[in-house]
C-alpha cells in the first residue's frame, strides 16, 4: 500500500486549514451583519409549543408561569448601572427534547431588561427629515443618547405607521388599528394603551404609536392569550419588545436578545412579574434594533441585518424611521443667591 507523500500530506493540511480559515471569515462576517447565533436559536425554536424558561438565581430552570416576581427579580444579572438606569439580562430556554435544544446549548438565549428613572432622563421620538429611514446605532451616535429602540411599525416603502409627536407638534398622522402609545406629558414619559392619552391632562409633547398595548392597571388584556391571533401574531415566537411603566413612573423595557425569543403572552407575563402597571409592544420581529451607552462604549443589538443593502428577503436590510430616544437630562443651573 503507497504512503501519502510528506509534500501531499502538507498540501492536504493547508487545504483544510484553508477551508477552516474561510469557514471562520464567514461565520465572523455573518455573526457581524446577519446575527447568525442568536437567528440560529430563533429558527430552532420557533415552532416549539413549550414555554419559555428562565435560569434562577439557584441554577434552576423555572417556566415564566411558575416564578414569583422574587424569583424573576433574582434571576436578574447585571450588565450596567448609572444614576437612574439599569441594564441587567435574564438567561432563558425553550426545552424541545430534539435537535433544538443543541442549538440553545451552544448559542443561549437571553432577554434584557431595563429600567430607566424619568428623573434623571428625559424622552423622544428620533427621526431623520422626511422619515428617512435610520438605525439605532446612527441615533444613538448622531444624538449622543443614552439609550434608543425602534418606536413605530413602517409600511413597506418605510414610512412610520402611526401618530409621532415632537416638540409638541404631530408630524405624522394616527393610524387607528394600533392600540398602544408611548407619549410625554409635562416632561414625564408614559408607555400603555391610547386611552392613557386621555387620562393624563396636558397637551402631548413627544409621542409614537404601538401596536399591541397589552396591559393596563397591572391586567394583561384578555385577548393577548384569548385571540393572540385574531388581530396580530401573537402566538408567534420572534423577536420582541414590551415598554411599560411602574406605578411611580420609572420605564420598563422588556426586549429580546440574542435567542431571546418569545410570544405575546410570555413578554406580557415577565412585564407584569417585573411589577409593570401599563405596557404596549413595541416594533419587533426583523426589525427590533435597540442601542445603550454604557462605561465600556456602546453595546448593540440588531435582530437581522441592518447595514448591508440586499433585496431578498429574509436577508434584506432592517432599518426604521422613529426611535424612541432617552437622554441624560441636562443639569439644572442653581444661580448663586436663589
Amino acid at each position: 500500500m503507497s504512503q501519502a507523500s510528506p509534500s501531499k500530506l502538507k498540501r492536504l493540511l493547508l487545504l483544510i486549514w484553508v477551508f477552516l480559515l474561510l469557514g471562520l471569515i464567514v461565520w465572523i462576517c455573518g455573526e457581524i451583519y446577519f446575527n447568525l447565533g442568536s437567528n440560529a436559536v430563533a429558527l430552532a425554536v420557533h415552532e416549539s409549543r413549550q414555554p419559555l424558561q428562565v435560569l434562577t438565581k439557584r441554577g434552576e430552570w423555572k417556566k415564566i408561569a411558575s416564578m414569583t416576581p422574587g424569583d424573576l427579580a433574582g434571576a436578574l444579572i447585571t450588565r450596567h448601572v448609572e444614576d437612574g438606569l439599569r441594564w441587567s439580562t435574564l438567561k432563558v430556554s425553550r426545552p424541545t427534547g430534539n435537535w433544538a435544544d443543541v442549538v440553545q446549548a451552544i448559542f443561549g438565549a437571553e432577554i434584557h431588561v431595563v429600567v430607566v428613572q424619568p428623573e434623571q432622563f428625559e424622552f423622544s421620538a428620533s427621526y431623520l427629515p422626511q422619515f428617512q429611514v435610520t438605525t439605532a446605532v446612527e441615533r444613538l451616535k448622531s444624538e449622543r443618547l443614552n439609550f434608543v429602540i425602534t418606536a413605530n411599525f413602517r409600511d413597506p416603502q418605510g414610512k412610520p405607521l402611526g401618530y409621532v409627536y415632537h416638540q409638541g407638534k404631530q408630524v405624522n398622522a394616527a393610524f387607528k388599528e394600533w392600540s398602544g402609545s408611548f407619549f410625554v406629558k409635562a416632561g414625564r414619559p408614559y408607555f400603555g394603551p391610547k386611552s392613557l392619552l386621555d387620562e393624563v391632562p396636558g397637551p402631548i409633547e413627544e409621542a409614537t404609536q404601538g401596536y399591541p398595548a397589552v396591559m393596563k392597571n397591572h391586567t394583561i388584556f384578555s385577548y393577548i392569550d384569548a385571540k393572540p391571533d385574531a388581530f396580530f401574531d401573537g402566538s408567534k415566537i420572534t423577536y420582541r419588545a414590551l415598554a411599560g411603566m411602574r406605578r411611580d413612573g420609572v420605564i420598563v423595557f422588556v426586549l429580546s436578545g440574542d435567542g431571546g425569543v418569545m410570544n405575546v403572552s410570555e413578554t406580557a407575563e415577565l412585564a407584569r412579574k417585573l411589577d409593570v402597571q401599563h405596557a404596549t409592544l413595541l416594533d419587533g420581529g426583523r426589525a427590533l434594533q435597540y442601542s445603550l451607552n454604557t462605561e465600556d462604549g456602546p453595546w448593540h443589538f440588531a435582530a437581522m441585518n441592518t447595514d448591508l443593502d440586499i433585496s431578498r428577503h429574509p436577508l434584506d436590510r432592517q432599518r426604521s424611521p422613529v426611535f424612541i430616544a432617552v437622554r441624560k437630562r441636562a443639569p439644572e443651573i442653581i444661580r448663586i443667591g436663589q
